[in-house]
């Protein structure tokens, strides 16, 4: 090996590495892996922030501008609010809302697909009395399903598209991947309404009808007793009488910072005291209300009871590039930037016991809000999260719902006939929203994921310098000596299933960006034809359902679904033998090696 191949195996090796210890967020490791490259030579200086302006990087960015179009004009909602019916059965439902999901991310970021539609199912779970849970994880994964079909449904694919441009001279079209992933899709789609969703762990089926949420959205929270209040001098265990009718767990206090559990129940309530309890937000208000309690920070409160609108209760559900992700609401100056107290925090499979305030929040986590009377949708766009309530929105200018889908459409056929190129197309999208305030101009920047255009930025060009150091050919041709004397299709089988296992544990973005390259170089060593590699790898980088880190949506139904980290492979495993089993031939029949 080369000393440049030395240093760029050692900076994949470290990227890989941080981004499996996951102590670093993913975009500020790519950036500080593209810096250090170009200190050390491996990466020229004027390429250094070519990533920056590849067309890979302006299409997602301009995918998520358009989606926030399309939902802010309406027609996402006129989807769902006329085929949605929560007395359907729970595998109709299911069916149903994968179809919906599946459509709806072939066109638009799979993620922002989950977003839109996963409020709805959970409501539509509260309705019919059953657990989210039992819903949350299939339509996840039918949103990556879906993916798979168009160059826009997933970065994996508008990735490949453009390696297949800079290597071979020409990118895959906007239903090239139809084919492929069309199949792959329908067939996972079925499994995943039919058989997949029997799978998921059932947990504790003592849940009532009436309260559906009672496994996922018990929180842990704090509130103060007030200086007047009636119940000094009361023994904690004196108000067991009063939670247990408000189904309120009382689990102890805090007192001059030291929290007591357990003999906490003897002690007399001073002036003061903050009791911890666990309840869900409806039970929490209603216990509150009840003792005359206030919240744990009274300076808070006073700020939000000067704002003389009333106080109004919220769950939002944590993304990976949420404001809060990694941090405190101490630490983002919730309170005093947003009048907003952080209630309690539900995180699955873990009890918060320590000051919820306090807590470092983590992606998938459901947070408690307090905020002031009508301000809730403004907060929970500040933080960068989604609200776990349907949002109530509807369809208020048909012609607008209609121009924004018909924009879109011209733009779609516009690129795929070749007419114009796909970042022209949408740029043009993106003009026309604006100018016929679909969008307003002000809200554009706010929808683009911001860390994963830092990510594609600064790993374009460190897997350039990983293909032109000859990194990626020494890569394949281990591979292909790994696999020595097997025919062609088997070697596509093996570098998708070593593809599909990075993405599980990795951020598919990075795992597309070096296992392209590497296919390519194996089919050109091979003599056979690149394009069935490159779509083996578009669809294992898509395919991630091991794991809740292995892809975006996985991570946002984490806390809302009640899962745990160790639930996903039991639908999961299955999902994706199934779909090597039906993309491999697939691939050999519409992509001939």
């Amino acid at each position: 090996m080369t000393s440049d191949q030395i240093i760029l195996f050692s900076l994949f090796g470290a990227v890989f590495a941080l981004l499996l210890w996951g102590k670093f967020r993913y975009d500020l490791v790519a950036f500080t892996a593209l810096l250090v490259g170009v200190v050390l030579g491996v990466i020229p200086t004027k390429h250094a922030f070519d990533g920056f302006g590849h067309p890979a990087t302006l299409v997602v960015a301009l995918v998520l501008v358009v989606s926030a179009g399309l939902v802010r004009s309406g027609a996402v909602f006129l989807i769902t609010r006329t085929l949605v019916d929560s007395s359907r059965k729970l595998g109709a439902h299911i069916a149903l809302m994968g179809a919906i999901g599946g459509v709806l991310s072939a066109f638009m970021n799979n993620v922002a697909a989950l977003a839109l539609l996963m409020p709805v199912d959970i409501q539509t779970a509260r309705k019919a009395g059953r657990k989210p849970g039992l819903s949350l994880m299939p339509l996840s994964f039918a949103t990556i399903l879906g993916g798979m079909v168009t160059l826009i449904g997933t970065p994996p694919n508008i990735i490949i598209a453009t390696i297949r441009e800079d290597s071979l001279g020409e990118p895959f079209g906007m239903f090239d991947f139809a084919p492929v992933g069309g199949v792959t899709a329908i067939a996972g789609l079925l499994f995943v309404a039919f058989i997949g969703w029997r799978l998921i762990p059932q947990g504790d089926d003592s849940t009532e009808a009436g309260d559906p949420m009672a496994d996922m959205a018990q929180y842990i929270a704090e509130l103060t007793v007030p200086e007047d209040s009636k119940h000094i001098g009361k023994r904690l265990r004196d108000l067991t009488e009063v939670a247990d009718k408000n189904d309120v767990a009382i689990l102890g206090l805090v007192r001059d910072g030291k929290r007591r559990y357990g003999t906490a129940q003897n002690v007399k309530l001073q002036a003061g005291d903050a009791l911890v309890l666990e309840a869900s937000p409806d039970a929490l208000d209603e216990f509150r209300a009840a003792l005359s309690l206030d919240f744990a920070d009274s300076k808070r409160q006073e700020a939000l009871k000067a704002d003389g609108d009333g106080l109004q209760i919220v769950e939002v559900v944590v993304p990976e590039d949420s404001r809060i992700n990694g941090k405190t609401a101490q630490t983002i100056g919730l309170g005093w930037r947003q009048r907003t107290v952080l209630m309690g925090i539900s995180r699955s499979g873990k009890r918060i016991t320590k000051q919820v305030r306090k807590t470092v929040v983590r992606a998938g986590d459901i947070l408690l809000l307090l905020v002031p009377q009508d301000k809730a949708a403004d907060v929970t766009e500040w933080l960068g999260c989604l609200p776990l309530a349907d949002r109530g929105l509807a369809v208020t200018d048909e012609k607008k719902v209609w121009l924004a889908i018909g924009m879109f459409a011209a733009a779609v056929i516009a690129a795929s006939l070749g007419l114009i190129y796909l970042p022209i197309a949408l740029g043009l999208v993106v003009v026309g929203f604006v100018l016929t305030k679909i969008l307003p101009l002000a809200d554009i920047y706010d929808h683009i994921s911001w860390p994963v255009v830092v990510l594609l930025g600064s790993m374009i060009p460190l897997g350039s310098a990983l293909e032109t150091s000859g990194g990626t050919e020494l890569i394949a041709g281990w591979l292909i000596d790994l696999t020595g004397g097997m025919p062609p299709w088997a070697i596509l089988t093996v570098l998708m299933i070593v593809t599909m296992s990075l993405s599980d544990v990795l951020n598919n973005t990075a795992t597309t960006i070096v296992a392209a390259p590497i296919g390519i170089q194996m089919a050109q060593t091979l003599n056979v034809n690149p394009d069935p590699f490159l779509m083996a790898v578009a669809v294992a980088a898509s395919c991630a359902f091991l794991t809740p880190i292995g892809h975006k949506n996985n991570t946002l139904i984490l806390g809302p679904g009640g899962y745990r980290f160790g639930d996903y492979w039991r639908m999961g495993l299955p999902l994706e033998i199934l779909v090597v089993a039906v993309s491999i031939p697939a691939i050999l029949l519409f992509w001939p090696l």
